[in-house]
């Protein structure tokens, strides 16, 4: 059986997201525009995959204040970093299937 990937993630400009908030430790959070700036995306094409993202429970958006300026910030959820981890470990069983150990689906 061939291993299938995580389309909510496979998506060329969300795995992009992904791969970008997962250098971040855990705990840490990046504005929406550095975010936005690094990945050289619009800010609405940035904010429909963050949704999709969001509505997979990847990613967590925080809107606040910083004084009287208003500031998003997006992080990478442990279930997120879950869901990456399972997606790579997937991408290596599809480039190495010699490494992968045989199931008894015979």
């Amino acid at each position: 059986m061939t291993p299938e990937l995580d389309p909510v993630i496979h998506a060329q400009a969300r795995l992009r997201v992904v791969v970008t908030l997962n250098t971040l430790g855990d705990g840490d959070r990046i504005t929406f525009p550095g975010l936005r700036d690094l990945l050289g995306m619009t800010a609405g094409n940035l904010s429909a995959h963050l949704s999709k993202l969001e509505e997979a429970g990847y990613v967590e958006i925080v809107k606040t204040h910083r004084g009287r300026t208003p500031v998003t910030y997006v992080a990478l959820t442990r279930r997120g970093r879950l869901a990456f981890e399972d997606y790579t470990a997937t991408i290596h069983r599809l480039l190495n299937p010699a490494t992968t150990p045989p199931t008894d689906d015979r």
